[in-house]
């Protein structure tokens, strides 16, 4: 890392994690974020389902966002729980509940909006391929707010770089870092959801669980690709063959989006 390139780096912008402080209640962006992402995210499913190519009726759309939001926070935050720090969690039970310090695991959150999903459809009597294809239309919105909150936070930076845009992170040492969270609000979230967009005009739309399967192995290509430019937790590092957790875990995820994309469609007997 050369002097040049440190006073080259961009200037992080330092805004406060906390909106409006009264007393000890506080609203924090990073609580904004999941709400915007759902909030938005629960009108574009109805909006979605109002098309007459659709499966899900309006109102089924609708009812669904309460099961979202538990599934999303309660999965969030115990897929961090036990991927991530179980050992301190084991010893901090108490800790488990405390969701405004931070802690939250997309993948545990993917867990736990697809068992959401389960339930609500067999509750609703709903096709799980079809409500699925209508859900993964919209993850992307959430995914997008997360990470700009991830960034506002200034957590879960990249890795040392000498790149023009590189920032210096509070807490990430004096050396210019990658902005990752924005690699992935931009991969996971905006882009994502263009691709999405544009497939669910297609033909292949028309096959249940395409638009699952294409946002499954999308998310899991974008983040294992961001991965390579975020810094890995300092509490776990790399893992097995140098890949860090959240390669891992999004290995499944992409095999599983893989087979729906790619499985037979089947033909009525």
């Amino acid at each position: 890392m050369t002097l040049s390139t440190l006073f080259s780096a961009v200037a992080f912008p330092e805004i406060d994690p906390v909106l409006v402080q009264i007393g000890p209640f506080a609203i924090r962006w990073y609580a904004l974020a999941y709400v915007a992402g759902l909030i938005i995210g629960w009108r574009l499913m109805m909006y979605f389902a109002r098309d007459t190519r659709s499966r899900v009726t309006p109102k089924q759309a609708d009812d669904f966002l309460i099961w979202a939001t538990l599934g999303v926070i309660l999965g969030g935050r115990l897929g961090y729980v036990l991927f991530y720090k179980p050992d301190y969690y084991f010893f901090h039970p108490a800790e488990i509940f405390m969701v405004w310090q931070g802690g939250m695991s997309f993948h545990g959150g993917f867990l736990g909006v697809v068992l959401a999903t389960i339930l609500y459809c067999r509750h609703q009597k709903i096709t799980i391929l079809d409500f699925g294809d209508l859900l993964s239309m919209v993850v992307p919105v959430g995914l997008f707010f997360g990470r700009i909150a991830n960034f506002i936070n200034a957590e879960l930076y990249g890795r040392v770089t000498d790149v023009p845009w590189g920032m210096v992170f509070p807490g990430g040492g004096p050396e210019p870092r990658h902005p990752s969270q924005l690699y992935e609000a931009v991969l996971e979230g905006a882009l994502l959801f263009l691709v999405l967009l544009f497939f669910r005009r297609t033909r292949f739309a028309e096959k249940p669980g395409f638009i699952m399967g294409l946002f499954f192995a999308g998310y899991a290509i974008a983040r294992s690709f961001v991965e390579l430019f975020r810094e890995p937790d300092a509490f776990l590092g790399f893992l097995i063959g140098g890949l860090t957790m959240g390669q891992l875990l999004s290995l499944p995820i992409l095999i599983v989006g893989l087979y729906f994309m790619f499985r037979p469609r089947r033909t009525p007997a």
